[in-house]
């Protein structure tokens, strides 16, 4: 066996290798886990990108039919590990009005990843409203090194196909 085909080979095994690796992380757009739910004077659907260290909860509010968002709406997310070990902690939302869609941003703190009870609180004059939900936030991923982790398989690619000619164009000779 020529030294290129043992370096062929052992890339063909280190690329089966590397599809046989675990793929449970979220690592993309926020998902919903409430949709168009009735909560006090709102229809209600939560959104979150539920990363470990900070995870971002989107809240978008839409008025009951023949009703309005009342002005003085706060919303408070909380969260719990569902197995107890912590407290509840809360957290309050800010409102953003983006394109006349009344939305509020609320970021949590998860510590580690396991599944978390989530509390949607809304209190405004018109009446309160509460949803529940779970979710189980993700690693973020390997930061600086996720680009160099999503192109190797193209960079391997490339350096087959290189490969490839170049011994062509040795036999040629």
């Amino acid at each position: 066996m020529t030294k290129s085909e043992v370096w062929s080979r052992r890339l063909g095994i280190l690329c089966l290798i590397s599809l046989v690796a675990p793929a449970n992380a979220h690592n993309g757009p926020p998902f919903p886990i409430i949709e168009g739910k009735r909560a006090g004077p709102c229809i209600v659907s939560l959104w979150t990108h539920p990363d470990i260290g900070i995870g971002t909860f989107f809240v978008m509010l839409d008025p009951v039919p023949g009703g309005a968002i009342p002005k003085d709406l706060k919303i408070e997310i909380v969260v719990q590990p569902v197995s107890g070990r912590l407290p509840e902690a809360r957290y309050p939302a800010h409102r953003d009005d983006l394109r006349g869609q009344v939305e509020y941003k609320a970021e949590v703190n998860f510590d580690v990843d396991e599944l978390w009870r989530v509390r949607l609180l809304l209190h405004s004059s018109s009446g309160d409203g509460e949803l529940d939900s779970t979710v189980e936030p993700t690693p973020t991923g390997f930061g600086r090194w996720d680009l160099l982790w999503f192109v190797a398989p193209f960079l391997g690619a490339a350096f087959l196909w290189f490969h490839a000619i170049r011994r062509r164009r040795l036999r040629a000779r």
